[in-house]
């Protein structure tokens, strides 16, 4: 799959979830206010999406081809863009 099929392909997966779950920045919040209780301190949704990012870096350090982890990385950096504004 070229670099361009790919990011168009996550571009659908996240508008798909966008429908399931709702906008990502409000997503993202519900996520950072759990992890700000369970962390003990503040984290904004931002940091929610870099740590989901580094989890798929770290499962792409076990298998650098795993096409799933990929693609989830794009789809997480457009919504960094997102979350981030």
């Amino acid at each position: 799959m070229s670099g361009e099929t790919m990011l168009r392909h996550a571009a659908s997966v996240v508008a798909e979830r966008r429908k399931i779950y709702g906008e990502p920045a409000a997503a993202m919040a519900v996520v950072a206010r759990r992890w700000s209780i369970t962390l003990g301190r503040p984290i904004t949704p931002a940091e929610v999406v870099l740590c989901l990012i580094d989890l798929k870096l770290a499962r792409l350090g076990h298998d650098p081809k795993h096409q799933d982890s990929i693609l989830d990385i794009a789809g997480y950096a457009a919504m960094l863009q997102e979350v981030g504004r």
